[in-house]
């Protein structure tokens, strides 16, 4: 199908061409054709970005006489940012239309100069139901020629509250009017409005009733409570070009949440309901603008947000209403784009993440918390991906280029490509550097986990006892690194070779065990090996080392280890800073 072939008309047709508009979407297939010739009402039930706005809105203009200056289409929206987006791309649809006055009337805005509009005359009104029923009680919204009245977001009017609105509203309208509710979810209340207000409705459902948008990968992180912030920032430096928005529950930990990333370095902001409607405005142009790659919001300030090509909505725990998940993560994957909706949740909130499921038909995949080694390889090949694209003026660029590259010639290409790597990412590095495994595990999983270290590491036989013991002449030494963390033997020489000054080490038996290793050096190396290993790295892990106890069970030292440096790894860490993790540490001045 083609717009052309669904009846829209010629200077329509040349509007949405330039807006890149090329075949209709579902919902615009199955409504568009049915405003311009069916008589009676529709119910829509589609996810927000499936291109509603267009799906009415072509059919509202095309119907629409300029002569009659008086409205004759009202539009209803939850908040003002959907009011004004609609009335924006009604505006850009009617390009062609020579005299068509578009109006969008809301709240916290100058009143006055709505009033001064809608008196010289106008043919579309994009309203809030409360500053709407404000006009029309002053006698300033005229609503006898209306021939068409659309509810957006219908579902979302109901949760904040405007049902009693509604009905007012509608109790001004002309009887013989084409009414049309669009719907993510279909609660109860707008059956009941349906049956009490509308004509013969035709129920249009895109996808399924209530489920999630089919574009939208959901995923979830399980931590414990206290690591969800390290996780909310490991998914996002895990996402290097991410545009997201991430939904908290109350206006003080959105707050929080966004206070800590800015402070962070993080290029984010936040939206709630203590700020003022011009604070606001003023951070939705900034998401707009891509100004902000990261908003933190509220559920209630974010709805009717209405921003496009959002690559994650990331859930900082689940809300109680499953059709308030329904809206969040419909705000990405839109227009056919993919996108992802990420919770990152505690054990306790397991439960509800099924009955998630249930509801909107689709299974959550578990992902591990990116690790260190993950997001610093993700960053490095993002950063690589820039300079290979980058846009060079050799024009201007050779100006300076002789003395730059007379200045680093001594330079080889390998060391300045790991000088410009270590700019970017120095900081990265450092911070990341001692970070612990944050993943919950759950108390089945930790259990085996126990059952298999005591089997593997507890001595039971005389060779096993003999691991402790040094041959004549040799130290045991202890290091707490083994082969679950990718340590062996030709590891261990590397870290000597690297970190023992002096005369040369010789290393006698050595013994990898699943968590810690055991080896052997001459008693006179010992003490200076020992010295060498201690605070050293290992893929992200600092080392430890002690003269082995032939009597100590160190499967168990290895585990307590590993528990004191997760439980104490908020302190430990870094602060790190971003333009690609940037900028200088806290007290100093942030790159932005």
């Amino acid at each position: 199908m083609t717009f052309e072939e669904l009846g829209v008309r010629e200077d329509l047709l040349r509007a949405i061409a330039e807006l890149g508009f090329e075949r209709p979407m579902p919902v615009q297939e199955r409504v568009i054709p049915h405003l311009l010739n069916v008589d009676g009402d529709v119910v829509a039930l589609a996810q927000t970005g499936t291109g509603k706005t267009a799906a009415f809105g072509l059919p509202v203009l095309q119907r629409t006489d300029t002569s009659v200056s008086a409205p004759q289409a009202l539009i209803l929206s939850p908040t003002r940012e959907l009011c004004l987006q609609i009335g924006s791309d009604l505006e850009d649809f009617a390009k062609y239309i020579p005299n068509l006055k578009v109006l969008a009337v809301y709240g916290g805005s100058s009143i006055e100069s709505q009033i001064r509009s809608l008196r010289r005359g106008v043919h579309i009104v994009v309203a809030t139901p409360g500053r709407l029923i404000d006009l029309i009680n002053r006698g300033e919204v005229k609503l006898d020629n209306v021939h068409t009245v659309i509810l957006d977001e219908a579902d979302e009017m109901l949760n904040m509250g405007f049902l009693e609105s509604i009905d007012e509203i509608l109790s001004y309208l002309p009887e013989e009017r084409k009414m049309l509710m669009f719907s993510a979810t279909m609660p109860q209340e707008i059956a009941k409005i349906a049956k009490k207000y509308m004509n013969n409705a035709q129920e249009f459902v895109i996808g399924t009733r209530n489920e999630g948008a089919a574009n939208v990968n959901h995923i979830y992180y399980m931590v414990h409570a206290r690591d969800k912030y390290l996780a909310l920032k490991r998914v996002a430096d895990n996402s290097p070009n991410i545009y997201g928005i991430i939904f908290c529950r109350t206006r003080r930990e959105t707050q929080e949440i966004a206070d800590n990333l800015i402070n962070d370095g993080y290029n984010a902001d936040s939206l709630h309901g203590d700020l003022s409607q011009q604070q606001r405005d003023i951070v939705m142009k900034k998401f707009r603008d891509r100004m902000l790659s990261i908003l933190v919001a509220t559920d209630v300030a974010a709805r009717g947000l209405d921003v496009d090509d959002l690559t994650h909505v990331i859930n900082y725990g689940l809300p109680d209403d499953i059709a308030v998940y329904t809206h969040r993560s419909g705000r990405t994957g839109r227009a056919g784009k993919k996108g992802t909706s990420v919770a990152i949740i505690h054990s306790k909130e397991k439960g509800k993440l099924r009955d998630i499921e249930k509801k909107i038909g689709k299974t959550f995949e578990r992902k591990e918390v990116p690790s260190p080694q993950h997001i610093i390889e993700k960053q490095l090949y993002n950063l690589a991906d820039r300079i290979e694209r980058v846009d060079v003026d050799e024009e201007e660029i050779n100006k300076y280029f002789h003395g730059v590259s007379r200045k680093l010639g001594w330079l080889s290409t390998e060391d300045i490509l790991k000088r410009v790597l270590s700019i970017e990412f120095n900081r990265l590095l450092e911070y990341y550097k001692d970070a612990p495994n944050i993943d919950y595990v759950e108390e089945k999983s930790r259990k085996k986990d126990k059952e298999n270290k005591a089997k593997d590491d507890r001595p039971r036989t005389k060779e096993e006892k003999d691991r402790r013991t040094a041959e004549k002449g040799m130290a045991r030494v202890y290091i707490n690194v083994g082969k679950a963390d990718g340590f062996y033997a030709g590891n261990l020489i590397d870290i000597l070779n690297h970190n023992v000054t002096g005369q040369r080490v010789d290393v006698g038996r050595i013994d990898l065990m699943p968590n810690y290793s055991l080896f052997d050096v001459k008693k006179g190396d010992a003490a200076r090996v020992i010295g060498a290993i201690k605070g050293a790295d290992f893929m992200g892990k600092r080392l430890m080392s002690e003269i082995a106890d032939p009597e100590k069970d160190y499967a168990r030292v290895a585990a307590r280890r590993s528990r004191e440096a997760a439980a104490s790894g908020d302190q430990n860490f870094e602060q790190f800073h971003r333009k690609g993790h940037g900028g200088k540490k806290k007290g100093g001045k942030r790159r932005k």
